[in-house]
């Protein structure tokens, strides 16, 4: 796994190599100083790293090959050649770089496509969530995957309808009953100290930025307000939705960062041994563990026959192996894990 994560770390390196050179090529002294007369040639090599080089290391970094990916980064290539390379050696190949501005906004127009469907969907999406018994940190993906085209831009949109939801909508609704996550942990306090350390740094940094740079400060206090938006929501979602249980899965969510969909049946093994549950989690572990101040240790292990997938924000998912979980209920959360594998045995 090492040797494997190293060989990835190499493309990285190549990549930075490839354009650091090119960006010194055309910004620095030095390489002005080794710039021929005629630089058409030179150009031409630079976009050619644009376009092909630099989009097929990311690739090998990222290990993910897909012709939509390679469009993409070929035009944001593109794109990034015109501000690097000076109009007046890029001039004859102009035409080029306003190619990847046309690839690009043609991507941003079905995009667009895409959020209109949601909204166009979205009464039905809402009325599979009101019929649902599922918790709506579940419902509500699960309903937008069963109507709406599955994009990633779909997946990022119902990320931030649900921080939305529980950051405006939700006050006046009940705690669900089950087993809590959060409240002998400092989950609660954690947020609303980071909710406070952000609005000082907002009103600190963005009167002596707003000076400097206006754009800059008004970028920074957006995303200071939404970083503040999310974290009220995730303590919004991680007090509403307890684990919920059906009778053959298990629903277990940790405010808007990860969820996960447990079968009985495909529980293998509940690990209890408290030594082991204090040691360090493989990373074939995904927990389900409320932050706290001090050290927190999962209460059981379940040992999955086959991986579980879990999904994180913005809809990025991952398979793991084992389950850690740590619940303010421990004697009931062992009682339902074994009376679910009992009654789905077979």
């Amino acid at each position: 796994m090492i040797a494997l994560k190293k060989k990835q770390n190499i493309w990285l390196v190549f990549l930075v190599v490839v354009f650091i050179s090119n960006y010194s090529l055309y910004n620095t002294g030095l390489g002005l100083s080794i710039l021929p007369a005629e630089t058409a040639g030179v150009v031409v090599g630079s976009l050619l790293d644009f376009i092909i080089v630099i989009p097929v290391l990311f690739m090998l970094y990222k290990r993910k090959f897909s012709v939509k990916q390679a469009i993409v980064l070929s035009a944001s290539g593109c794109i990034a050649a015109r501000f690097i390379i000076p109009i007046d050696h890029l001039q004859p190949f102009v035409a080029v770089t306003w190619a990847g501005f046309a690839v690009e906004g043609a991507l941003i127009v079905i995009e667009v496509v895409f959020v209109t469907t949601l909204v166009y969907y979205m009464p039905k999406i809402l009325r599979d969530v009101r019929v649902s018994a599922l918790p709506d940190i579940f419902s509500f993906p699960e309903a937008v995957e069963k109507h709406a085209p599955k994009y990633s831009i779909i997946q990022l949109l119902c990320t931030d309808l649900l921080v939305l939801y529980y950051g405006f909508a939700s006050w006046k609704r009940r705690e669900r009953g089950g087993l809590s996550l959060h409240k002998n942990s400092s989950y609660i306090a954690f947020h609303m100290m980071m909710i406070h350390a952000i609005v000082i740094e907002t009103i600190g940094i963005h009167w002596w930025l707003h000076d400097k740079s206006i754009i800059l400060s008004i970028l920074l206090l957006i995303l200071n307000v939404y970083s503040v938006l999310f974290f009220i929501a995730d303590m919004q979602a991680v007090r509403l939705n307890p684990i919920y249980a059906t009778n053959d899965s298990l629903y277990v969510s940790l405010g808007l960062m990860k969820r996960a969909t447990i079968c009985f049946a495909n529980i293998e093994k509940i690990e209890e041994d408290p030594e082991l549950l204090k040691e360090k989690l493989s990373k074939d572990t995904i927990d389900f563990i409320a932050r706290d101040f001090g050290e927190a240790y999962p209460q059981v292990m379940l040992r999955m026959k086959e991986p579980v997938e879990v999904t994180f924000m913005l809809g990025f998912k991952k398979s793991y192996n084992n389950v850690a979980i740590k619940a303010d209920q421990v004697h009931e959360l062992k009682e339902l894990l074994q009376q679910g594998m009992e009654n789905n045995e077979g």
